[in-house]
């Protein structure tokens, strides 16, 4: 059963009645962030029931050294964790004397909690009796300012409602903070000062080895019944990691008493001296206040809501999943700094560590292109062209010369800290993914400038590395490439995987293209590149013939590419004939079985056919698919959406719906059991696509937008926007027709099911 306890809401995520079971789940559903810190949803009071502390810096990490058993040549020295950060949250509350604590309450009841998606804050509300028998009503309020991103606000309400109460307020930081995941239970910061002066305090720390210095800091307020008292704290304890302040406050029954708290950080990221940018973060908020600033957060969201909405009538549970995907990429990344990237939990856990994965550039930049300008995804592109001579240097560690490049599975900095074998060495397909996005990135925006001034290197070092990693069997005169792991996961040290040699042949095609345009057509960049790179036509000769000679397995019986060499050599027992209580496979059978066994991950030949849907007949998809289908779990997050993409595409519409449910609430639902560990952030990415490209059918060909709509029936309609080439396009599709509306100056024309519409701005027109 998946887990169902999220209230059905167009616009936020609600939960309602207290359950210890689902706290950690809730943490990472209820998550906040705002693109330069995030912070799991935590209680601020003490809570000694079971809980997942987490508040991550965007950029932040240390390098855990790696710890295997047995070592290889080129294995990385280390994996790159996503720092659990100070705690800025907490505050430690005691009431007539007893200290309030969730887990300890002799009653619970009324308790909701709510993440508001539209206007991006969190909030929790509940009675208490406590065991003392004083009642309680609490509400808590919660949001990261977009606006001053280094800023966060709790107000957290008290009313006392059979006696009066005194209520000690006890906030504090600590800096005494480790991961869950550490591998050698090291500290992972150094504390360095503490500091106060009366209601604010910041304490300066240091991560070990990496060297980031960050003042975590705060400044609180005592309020009685909405009247600030202006006191100052009665007691400040202070110990090595730690300082907390204590306020004590009668309060009548029946009033209310709040503290309101603004924390955050500043980090030598942005700050020459952290102190002195904490102190001007907290003085800029106080000077805004809490109300304009919860009003700032509202009208920022609105701007982001405005371009990236997608709405759907008749179907609540469908539209709550979409906006949900949406809320959370934009809670993890806006494309403000290039040195920043998209981790696959964001800010909701630590799993995976790093921030960067292929996921970006293959699941995350069509997003990020629609959605934003088109500087954001060119950020993300500039970001691998900044890690260009550390993926050279990853390359030359594993024996490949000549400035060939491959880029790391994840990283940090550009330098592998993946170790796991047949993940680090083997999955190297991540290598084509970012040549693929510098193509779909010139396809959607066109422009082309990205390519002369910087993509062209990076194409050429990945070519570099597909031309010297694939090896020539004379066996079978073609060019092959041996012991890889293709993005399904569940195969590893394969020969021959479909995907990684088409996609091989396709980065070393598409470079000599790109070598040949901006030879002509950007003359001056082209002979800087080349004294550069130092490349000759002899070389290029050597990757057209390995191009030429690529082998690709196929099964002339099924009429398919096969996944790699020898995959009908498995016992085929479709997914449907696998007993349910065998589900999910990865978290009920070894590593061993599942290796033999023909289930998939995720469909790496349907990946290639997604990537490459022009190279492709329908009738070759359809085949594939739906042998491919039959075998697949869908146990990476990544892989429903494709999936959705092309049942859409086959006008398998109810297949495209159930897949459509699947990504977009994956974590709502914990389809893998798995949210309490945090959210499948890059994966929302591709819940935008199965509407986009799914749904509406939505293709860039010949710098024209094509469309093919189409909708479930459980839908009375959807619509989206896109940013096309700084034009914004609104596309509604009911069940007989589709509306466009341009926002725009300069009237654009679009191919509607194979017709050529002409779409003038600011004029609805119907097909």
């Amino acid at each position: 059963m998946n887990q169902d306890y999220i209230q059905p809401d167009n616009w936020s995520i609600i939960e309602e009645g207290f359950d210890a079971e689902r706290v950690k789940s809730s943490e990472s559903l209820f998550s906040i962030g705002n693109g330069a810190m995030g912070q799991r949803a935590n209680f601020e009071e003490n809570y000694t029931g079971e809980t997942f502390q987490g508040s991550y810096i965007a950029g932040v990490y240390y390098p855990d050294k790696t710890r295997v058993g047995w070592w290889k040549n080129g294995y990385p020295e280390y994996f790159a964790k996503v720092l659990n950060a100070p705690n800025w949250i907490g505050i430690d509350i005691e009431i007539n004397g007893e200290d309030f604590d969730l887990n300890t309450c002799a009653k619970v009841s009324n308790f909701r909690r709510e993440l508001n998606m539209k206007e991006g804050w969190y909030n929790r509300s509940f009675e208490a009796t406590l065991r003392n028998d004083t009642q309680i009503a609490v509400n808590v309020r919660r949001f990261l300012s977009l606006n001053n991103d280094e800023v966060g606000v709790i107000q957290y309400e008290i009313t006392p409602l059979n006696k009066a109460a005194v209520i000690t307020y006890k906030p504090y930081l600590d800096a005494g903070i480790t991961n869950e995941d550490t591998n050698w239970e090291d500290k992972f910061w150094e504390t360095l000062d503490i500091q106060h002066d009366q209601s604010q305090a910041f304490v300066t720390s240091r991560t070990f080895k990496t060297n980031f210095v960050a003042t975590t800091f705060m400044h609180t307020s005592i309020l009685l019944s909405g009247e600030d008292l202006n006191i100052i704290p009665e007691k400040v304890d202070v110990t090595k990691e730690k300082i907390q302040f204590n306020y004590t406050v009668a309060v009548a029954k029946e009033t209310t008493s709040t503290i309101q708290k603004i924390g955050g950080y500043a980090v030598s990221m942005n700050h020459e001296n952290t102190q002195v940018g904490a102190e001007k973060a907290i003085q800029a908020a106080l000077t805004i206040g809490y109300d304009q600033l919860l009003i700032g957060q509202i009208d920022a969201w609105a701007k982001i809501w405005e371009m990236s909405d997608i709405t759907i009538e008749g179907d609540v549970k469908a539209q709550q999943g979409i906006r949900f995907n949406i809320f959370q990429l934009n809670q993890t990344y806006l494309g403000k700094d290039s040195r920043l990237n998209i981790g696959p939990k964001g800010f909701t856990g630590e799993k995976y560590g790093g921030s960067t994965y292929w996921d970006t550039e293959a699941y995350c930049i069509p997003f990020y292109m629609a959605t934003k300008d088109q500087h954001v995804a060119r950020n993300l592109l500039t970001y691998r062209y900044n890690h260009l001579d550390k993926a050279i240097e990853n390359a030359e560690k594993l024996g490949f010369k000549n400035g060939a490049a491959l880029y790391p599975m994840v990283t940090m900095n550009g330098e592998e800290c993946h170790n796991e074998w047949e993940i680090t060495f083997e999955e190297i397909h991540r290598n084509g993914a970012i040549a693929f996005a510098i193509f779909n990135y010139h396809r959607y925006t066109g422009d082309y400038s990205y390519i002369p001034e910087k993509g062209l290197e990076v194409l050429i070092g990945i070519a570099r590395f597909w031309h010297q990693r694939a090896n020539f069997s004379t066996h079978k005169n073609q060019y092959m490439i041996l012991g890889v792991t293709g993005p399904n996961e569940y195969e590893n040290n394969v020969n021959n995987n479909f995907y990684t040699n088409y996609i091989a042949k396709w980065c070393l095609e598409y470079t000599l293209e790109q070598i040949r345009k901006v030879a002509l057509e950007y003359p001056s960049d082209h002979k800087r590149i080349t004294e550069k790179t130092k490349i000759s036509d002899f070389e290029l000769q050597g990757w057209k013939k390995v191009a030429d000679h690529m082998y690709f397995p196929y099964s002339e019986e099924h009429q398919v590419y096969l996944q790699q060499d020898g995959f009908l050599d498995k016992e085929l027992v479709r997914v449907a004939d696998l007993d349910k209580s065998q589900r999910p496979i990865n978290q009920k059978w070894s590593w061993d079985r599942i290796l033999r066994s023909p289930y998939i991950k995720q469909a790496d030949v349907l990946q290639c056919f997604y990537f490459f849907e022009d190279d492709f007949s329908k009738e070759e998809l359809l085949r594939n698919f739906e042998f491919y289908e039959s075998f697949t779990v869908h146990e990476s997050s990544l892989s429903p959406c494709v999936h959705s993409i092309q049942a859409a595409t086959l006008d398998k519409m109810d297949m495209a719906y159930i897949f459509y449910l699947r990504t977009s609430r994956l974590d709502l639902d914990d389809y893998n059991k798995e949210v309490e560990e945090g959210c499948h952030i890059t994966s929302m990415a591709g819940t935008w696509m199965s509407i986009v490209e799914g749904f509406g059918g939505m293709r860039v060909k010949n710098d024209t937008l094509h469309f093919t709509p189409r909708i479930p029936n459980e839908w009375k309609g959807y619509s989206f926007k896109i940013n096309f080439r700084n034009q914004i396009l609104k596309v509604a599709v009911s069940q007989n027709e589709t509306n466009f509306v341009l926002e725009g100056n300069t009237e654009i024309t679009v191919n509607v099911n194979g017709k050529e519409v002409l779409v003038e701005p600011n004029n609805l027109v119907t097909v």
